[in-house]
């Protein structure tokens, strides 16, 4: 099934949307993770939180740009 490039657009924007917030929860408050899920792989040393740093950024980009160019194909239909 193919979705429509406005559904298109709103679900890159969701989801950039979601990934930039989790990635700035992340960068200013590393424990977050220990303290809702209650699971702790590196014991509070801290690489795997830099890890999902990165990767959030990656994917907040990705879906940013995702949705930049799906807004820019609706304005020229």
């Amino acid at each position: 099934m193919k979705l429509d490039l406005k559904t298109r657009f709103w679900i890159e924007t969701v989801i950039a949307s979601i990934t930039g917030f989790l990635f700035l929860l992340t960068l200013v408050w590393r424990d977050w993770i220990e303290k809702v899920f209650g699971w702790d792989p590196d014991h509070h040393n801290g690489s795997i939180e830099w890890l999902i740093v990165a990767v959030l950024l990656v994917v907040t980009l990705t879906f940013g740009r995702l949705a930049w160019s799906s807004r820019r194909r609706l304005a020229t239909t």
